[in-house]
Formats: C-alpha cells, sequence, structure tokens
C-alpha cells in the first residue's frame, strides 16, 4: 500500500480508482468502525504536499494551536 516513505504506491492508487461505484469496490474503503473515536487522537501519518514534498501529520499538529484536517474525493 505505502513505501518506506509512506507514500502511496501504484497498487494501491489503482486499487483506490476503481471503474465502477458499486459495492465490491467502494465498500472495502469504508472502514468507519476503524477511524478513531470522538476525542481521540488522529494516528500520525505521512501527508504529500501539493509540490510532491512530504511531512507528517504530528509536524503541522505542533506549529498549531487547532488542525483541521478534511479528507474528500472530487471523482
Amino acid at each position: 500500500m505505502t513505501n518506506d516513505k509512506g507514500q502511496m504506491t501504484d497498487d494501491l492508487i489503482t486499487r483506490y480508482n476503481y471503474d465502477e461505484f458499486i459495492p465490491e469496490k467502494f465498500e472495502p474503503w469504508m472502514r468507519f468502525d476503524q477511524s478513531p473515536a470522538l476525542g481521540e487522537s488522529a494516528p500520525d501519518f505521512p501527508l504529500t504536499r501539493l509540490d510532491g514534498t512530504t511531512t507528517r501529520l504530528s509536524d503541522i499538529w505542533s506549529a498549531h494551536l487547532y488542525l483541521v484536517v478534511e479528507f474528500g474525493s472530487f471523482t
């Protein structure tokens, strides 16, 4: 899924960019039961900036008093 730098691999990208919106293809991505509970801290993970450089959630979090992370898909 990710390489040793935490970057997405081609295999992960291929599986995410499915060609049909059918349950067999999108349900594996819906693992809400594995998400942090309300009030829990998010796990630290790598983030890729628009310029291709990487940072970590913890680096951004430590630089700001509040942090909102929004995930979405614009497909």
